[in-house]
């Protein structure tokens, strides 16, 4: 991010940085027709079947306002269904079968994201860029 403007507020930074990341990602998974917020939600769904909306939503750490506006292009594309879960308010998120192939041509380009900003930043970098988040986190 060479030539970007100083701020002394760091939710501005980070704010801006996510986009600038975000971007990256989203240009490589636009290979398939996917923004990285749309993969992150089918790798979930994937892994843990039968999520209702509120569990997803907790697990990817966003409201379910959020998740709902990401779930729609992804159940209307056909590679997430939504159906009614344990009781009639809830509802649940599944993978379809066009769904995980989708996920399975995504993976190879998440991860060439994923390599190229490691590389960028650097393994040391990476990892204490990780603790400092998580230290946020806490």
């Amino acid at each position: 991010m060479s030539g970007a403007v100083s701020t002394e507020c760091s939710c501005a930074m980070l704010r801006r940085t996510a986009r600038h990341v975000s971007q990256a990602y989203d240009k490589s998974l636009g290979e398939v027709g996917l923004k990285v917020s749309q993969y992150m939600v089918l790798v979930h769904v994937e892994r843990t079947e039968a999520l209702t909306i509120t569990q997803l939503a907790e697990r990817l750490g966003v409201d379910r306002t959020t998740l709902t506006r990401n779930l729609r292009p992804l159940a209307k594309a056909g590679w997430v269904r939504i159906a009614p879960a344990g009781d009639k308010r809830s509802r649940a998120v599944y993978a379809t079968s066009s769904g995980r192939d989708l996920l399975e041509r995504a993976k190879p380009l998440w991860r060439k994201a994923e390599d190229t900003f490691r590389a960028s930043m650097g393994e040391n970098e990476i990892a204490e860029l990780r603790r400092l988040l998580d230290v946020a986190l806490d």
